[in-house]
């Protein structure tokens, strides 16, 4: 227990240290969070009619970045799977900084879950026994089973690795191993059952399709790794732990062979849809063209093609590849390509039009951006949070006094 105990204090006390950039940081993270806080209080006084959602469309900005946040959380699995599976030893260093990321994913995942329901005191009905679950035969469900279960997969692997360095005791691989490799597994089962819960419905013809899982999957293995490096290129800038270049020219390549595969799908689902036009394919077509005149989207697709095409374009290339001046540029255009594709790309026009055939336009609202952009901030102010206690336990800045060895992996 007194372990314990100085391990969350040493934790906190690390933590709070910091230079001017990073108060400045941190109190620019808090603005915007208390201007979510504001808004979540004004959508939950008045209701979901301060947001641009309507009967017709129902999913809006917040279930978009809900869907896009659980690709970034399945990529984190591109450093643990060729840390322990290829045993590259630059991953094995920062894996646990994956499994930060993945575990702040989730838990921003659950934050658009909360600001969705519009009334969050009906929160308990996702908690098994307790509520109406309805498990198995909600794939929402499913959802909530494998969201949650990958985010205790990755907080006790993680903190558990933290712990060993920090006590300089030994990692127990009997049970540690089985719980990796079971994450492994586990991120992929998070996507594909998201891709289930849109992909299962009949009436939006624009999701109803086998393809769906598999764009969940390389999508997020393009955006989950593209996050990754410019997290690592921020580590490497503004702290004493270095990040191996071969851990960044081997998630670089994962990042532009799984954009090229994300933009082959994409291709091939506007050819499949479009070459015959029937009514199906009026979602995809108001997508990129617009319909009946109604054309508020039609700059999206077209930016998201420009950002994702002109990434590749450029990855493929391993000059620019590896140049870390231009990369960052690259990756973050990637991130923002694949978000657009993934949320205002996809789950808006899933619903244009509706299965009775009409035609509603939606565009978020100043509530709906204000909240989303807090709920952002609050990820990265964790995020921030659980990366920099971590770096301070593997530079060894972080320890338990009486501390006899350095735990390896």
């Amino acid at each position: 227990m007194h372990q314990l105990t100085s391990f969350a204090t040493d934790y906190t006390r690390y933590v709070l240290k910091g230079g001017t950039k990073f108060y400045a940081w941190m109190g620019s993270l808090a603005v915007l969070i208390v201007g979510m806080l504001y808004v979540f209080y004004l959508q939950n006084t008045d209701g979901l009619i301060v947001t641009g959602m309507t009967s017709q469309i129902h999913d809006g900005l917040y279930f978009a970045n809900l869907v896009f946040l659980v690709g970034v959380a399945a990529g984190a699995v591109t450093i643990v799977f060729p840390a322990y599976v290829y045993h590259h030893e630059g991953m094995h260093k920062v894996t646990v900084l994956g499994e930060m990321l993945a575990i702040t994913a989730v838990i921003m995942v659950m934050m658009f879950v909360f600001a969705h329901m519009g009334r969050p005191d009906r929160l308990w009905h996702m908690i098994p026994i307790i509520g109406i679950y309805n498990f198995p035969h909600s794939m929402l469900a499913w959802d909530v089973l494998v969201l949650n279960g990958y985010l205790i997969l990755n907080a006790i692997c993680g903190f558990y690795y933290l712990w060993i360095k920090y006590t300089g005791g030994k990692i127990n691989n009997k049970w540690f191993m089985p719980l990796v490799f079971l994450s492994i597994v586990w991120a992929f089962s998070i996507h594909t059952v998201t891709a289930f819960l849109i992909s299962t419905m009949p009436s939006r013809p624009m999701w109803f399709h086998s393809m769906m899982p598999i764009r969940f999957i390389v999508t997020a293995f393009a955006a989950g790794p593209a996050l990754i490096i410019l997290a690592f290129m921020i580590i490497r800038k503004n702290t004493k732990f270095w990040i191996d270049d071969s851990v960044i020219n081997l998630l670089s390549t994962i990042v532009t062979y799984c954009l090229g595969i994300a933009i082959f799908l994409t291709m091939s689902e506007v050819v499949v849809e479009l070459y015959a036009r029937t009514e199906h394919a009026n979602g995809l077509y108001y997508l990129m063209f617009g319909l009946h005149g109604l054309t508020k989207l039609v700059p999206w697709f077209w930016a998201s093609v420009v950002l994702m095409v002109g990434s590749f374009l450029l990855l493929i290339f391993p000059k620019f590849r590896h140049d870390y001046k231009m990369l960052p540029i690259l990756c973050a255009t990637t991130f923002a390509g694949i978000w657009i594709e993934k949320g205002m790309g996809l789950i808006v026009p899933g619903f244009i039009p509706s299965p009775i055939g009409e035609v509603t336009e939606y565009y978020p609202s100043f509530v709906e951006v204000l909240l989303t952009l807090g709920i952002w901030a609050f990820g990265f102010f964790i995020l921030t949070i659980l990366l920099k206690g971590a770096i301070g336990i593997l530079l060894g800045d972080i320890k338990y006094r009486g501390a006899k060895a350095v735990a390896t992996r």
